[in-house]
């Protein structure tokens, strides 16, 4: 479904992303473990093309089309989506008229949105005066209205507590057809920090970014394992 040939991205002239090889399978989940400052982010705002982030080489492929010069909306309406770690908040716009925007013709917005416990909120303006769990249930509501092919997610279990953290696992599960075997179809790239979200969500790869490179790939379990007994230096010479 993806395919990253040789990505190097840069921020505002300087050089973040040195050279990125990856490949995501229909219905594969991958997760990208990587210290702060690794580039993790500047990967997933790469991939939805938003222009801060300039693509200096290489290529991105997406069902077999290459979108590196596509904007985000194109992307979007190819079947990528994106939860941010720190969303804004839209003033002006409820969560309701959000929903309705990225939703599908089809969608049961009432029924999503009491499976995410949010049901009070669809009035209130977009994560306006909202918690961090909330924050959280309310972009999964907005990927669930979007159905994207391609689910790129940024800590979601940053700032959420263990309650809403069962919650945000069980919505991204849905999302990634994690109750499908053979039919299943979404795939997604999750990256984590502290590892909490695999208790909750089963990967099939994993990798290790660090200065703007991957240098680890395999099992996520036993890399997750590796770093919180170890850190991230061991994983730079990891050549699994």
């Amino acid at each position: 479904m993806l395919e990253l040939q040789d990505l190097a991205v840069s921020v505002e002239g300087k050089e973040i992303l040195s050279g990125v090889d990856l490949e995501i399978g229909y219905g594969e989940t991958h997760v990208l473990f990587g210290p702060n400052g690794s580039g993790k982010t500047t990967l997933l705002m790469a991939l939805m093309g938003f222009p801060r982030y300039r693509i200096t080489r290489g290529r991105i492929l997406f069902c077999g089309e290459d979108v590196t010069t596509l904007p985000p909306d194109a992307r979007a309406r190819r079947g990528m989506g994106i939860m941010f770690q720190r969303p804004p908040t839209v003033r002006g716009v409820s969560l309701q008229q959000m929903v309705s925007i990225c939703s599908r013709d089809d969608l049961d917005m009432k029924s999503l949105a009491g499976d995410m416990n949010l049901d009070g909120f669809l009035t209130r303006d977009v994560n306006y005066g909202f918690s961090g769990g909330e924050i959280k249930r309310s972009e999964l509501l907005q990927l669930q209205a979007q159905g994207p092919d391609l689910v790129l997610l940024d800590e979601p279990e940053s700032g959420v507590d263990m309650e809403n953290l069962q919650l945000v696992g069980k919505a991204i599960r849905r999302l990634l057809q994690k109750d499908l075997v053979r039919k299943r179809s979404k795939s997604g790239l999750i990256i984590t920090h502290t590892g909490y979200i695999l208790d909750y969500v089963e990967a099939d790869h994993g990798h290790v970014l660090c200065e703007g490179a991957i240098v680890c790939s395999g099992n996520p379990r036993e890399q997750l394992e590796g770093i919180r007994r170890y850190g991230f230096e061991e994983c730079a010479t990891c050549t699994r």
